[in-house]
């Protein structure tokens, strides 16, 4: 049974919904960025439900997101996919996917697979270039965590993202003969594309691509014990780096046009954790 007693009634009533009608958790929970989206159709035995049904989760609206979770198996990998997610730039607060991260661990996942749309900032990832995130830049210096009781809110954040996972799916990439960069993802606040002196900026610190989402999720995760592995998709070149104007619409084209191969990737790597004894019970 969920311990009603220390959680939140709403994260308490959500996990139990989920084991009532899913059963066990999933050890993996995969978050559906813009371009991956296409992972849903490889999950076998899916059973699909509105966030509107579950009292934790936020209510996302960003043209591109489907507000749902998936839950079913890859190969022989018991997964739930959640497709939307709350955005900072939404309403200014970024602790809008706490509720749901809450939710999954209470419920029993372990890990938690993030997948975004990046802007590349590295010439030798062009637009269509697949991403394993090693570490993030918080630009914005927020937090989440902002607010918790206890000592638990001082997060190490050293390793966020999990070695063991991100050996695992450069693993995959091997024996895919698929070109997976490793890199440094800088989230920014958003919703405005960055300025390309802004891009110098982050280049200077050592980001590899930016987004406007995954860090405040990473540092949710981490305080709920979850492990945590990041995955980007390059769909464009950040500010100043090409001569293309942003725009979302030319965002979501691109994160369309290599969602298929991205997709058939995270799909191998989610199987692939059915071998990871470390997830096993």
């Amino acid at each position: 049974m969920i311990d009603h007693k220390t959680l939140n009634p709403a994260i308490a009533q959500t996990a139990e919904k989920l084991k009532t009608l899913f059963g066990a958790a999933p050890a993996v929970a995969v978050v559906l960025g813009s371009g991956w989206a296409g992972a849903v159709s490889l999950v076998q035995n899916a059973k699909h439900l509105a966030y509107t049904e579950l009292p934790a989760f936020p209510q996302p609206k960003v043209e591109g997101h489907v507000n749902e979770i998936v839950v079913g198996t890859i190969g022989e990998q018991a997964v739930v996919m959640l497709r939307g997610r709350a955005h900072t730039y939404e309403s200014g607060d970024c602790t809008g996917m706490a509720g749901a991260l809450r939710s999954l661990k209470a419920w029993g996942v372990k890990v938690l697979l993030q997948t975004n749309a990046s802007g590349s900032i590295r010439s030798h990832m062009p637009a269509g270039s697949l991403m394993l995130i090693s570490d993030h830049i918080n630009a914005p210096q927020r937090s989440p965590l902002v607010g918790e009781p206890g000592s638990e809110r001082f997060v190490d954040m050293s390793t966020a993202y999990d070695l063991e996972l991100r050996q695992h799916a450069k693993g995959v990439a091997k024996a895919q003969n698929l070109m997976l960069g490793e890199g440094v993802y800088c989230w920014a606040l958003g919703p405005q594309f960055e300025t390309p002196a802004e891009i110098r900026m982050f280049a200077a610190w050592g980001a590899d691509a930016v987004g406007m989402s995954t860090v405040p999720e990473t540092i949710l995760a981490r305080h709920a014990g979850l492990r945590v592995m990041g995955l980007a998709l390059m769909t464009n070149m950040a500010a100043g780096l090409s001569d293309e104007a942003l725009t979302h619409a030319l965002t979501l084209q691109q994160a369309q046009q290599s969602g298929e191969r991205a997709a058939q990737f995270l799909g191998a790597v989610v199987a692939g954790m059915a071998d990871l004894a470390s997830l096993k019970d």
